[in-house]
């Protein structure tokens, strides 16, 4: 009998995790893939694990950038993984809403803006992932948040953005949330993630 959701995944944050968040990343230029990340990604493939990434991008709601450009720099910076060796993303998902968007038709209460766990959901359903055997790695507590609602295992990566106020979301942020790990870099989380 066929199973549903036997597949695990990685669900990855891009800016902070993937790449340098360099603030409202919008041109391919300001793309700096993050020392380890290629290797990491591989390690975590040869684990059995799909890398999907889910990312907020308000800077569509805020009229920086179309879709298709937000589009454009995640294959831009898959590409440059791949160049170092890295492997092929499977799925890349990303939220271009903000509650108090410029662009009116973006200023939404969606499901997909982290901390709502509405990307891995979706991800879930699209690919098959059981999630009870997945984790989220982010650097924010907005990320933790998501992937604990969603039934994950959580990683916070301390980049420094961890320790800047919450982003703006509809509802009331908790704190007092802790990740199932906490380290500096992707390759830390994978080093957790083997021994487990």
């Amino acid at each position: 009998m066929y199973q549903h959701n036997v597949k695990k995944a990685i669900f990855l944050d891009r800016d902070g995790v993937l790449v340098e968040d360099v603030h409202l990343l919008s041109r391919f230029e300001q793309i700096r893939i993050l020392d380890g990340v290629a290797t990491s990604l591989s390690m975590l493939r040869s684990l059995g694990y799909l890398l999907v990434v889910v990312s907020n991008q308000p800077i569509v709601a805020r009229g920086i950038i179309e879709e298709n450009g937000v589009i454009a720099i995640q294959r831009e910076i898959e590409r440059l993984i791949e160049l170092g060796n890295g492997p092929r993303i499977d799925a890349f998902y990303y939220c271009p809403h903000h509650p108090e968007a410029t662009r009116l038709p973006y200023r939404a209460d969606c499901e997909c803006r982290k901390p709502k766990p509405g990307m891995i959901w979706r991800a879930s359903a699209e690919h098959g992932i059981d999630l009870t055997r997945s984790i989220m790695i982010g650097d924010r507590i907005t990320d933790i948040i998501a992937g604990q609602r969603a039934g994950c295992r959580s990683i916070l990566v301390q980049t420094g953005r961890h320790l800047d106020p919450p982003i703006q979301t509809s509802e009331p942020v908790d704190l007092n949330v802790s990740p199932d790990f906490s380290c500096n870099g992707l390759p830390e989380a994978v080093e957790w993630i083997k021994e487990k």
